[in-house]
């Protein structure tokens, strides 16, 4: 019985998080996915100094595999019912994609990496299910779509 109290906790949190909270969940869980598969987080949260107002952009995940480096925008959506129309991943549009790809550069130029070195723009697709507590990932790699 004290799990069961547990599981439904952890289920009304699921249920009643704000967008942000969200958010911050489902980057712990693709920042715990992507080292499972042998990613190295270079940076989290990214945001260039000199950018302020509504260009204002930050970028999730910085990570590196292999030689790619890997800018990782997370969109994170909970299930609260039996069908979701969306899609986390469409939540990535053209506008968004175009804010990644500059805050991209901005990385690459503030850390002093050459703009032709090998790098790519991926989305981590994750939905909760409240019910279950499980999430399911999905990770397009090089989704520049725009």
């Amino acid at each position: 019985m004290p799990q069961l109290a547990k599981c439904v906790r952890i289920i009304l949190r699921i249920v009643h998080m704000n967008t942000k909270e969200l958010g911050t969940l489902g980057e712990k869980v693709a920042i715990n996915y992507l080292k499972k598969r042998g990613y190295k987080i270079l940076d989290k949260n990214y945001s260039p100094k000199f950018v302020s107002g509504p260009q204002r952009g930050e970028i999730d995940i910085v990570a590196k595999k292999e030689d790619i480096i890997s800018f990782i925008e997370v969109k994170t959506i909970a299930d609260r019912g039996p069908t979701s129309a969306i899609s986390p991943e469409d939540k990535v549009d053209y506008w968004k994609q175009r804010k990644i790809l500059k805050m991209a550069e901005s990385w690459l130029m503030e850390k002093k990496i050459a703009l032709d070195s090998p790098w790519q723009i991926d989305v981590v697709s994750i939905r909760i299910d409240s019910e279950s507590k499980k999430a399911k990932i999905r990770h397009f790699k090089n989704a520049l779509f725009c």
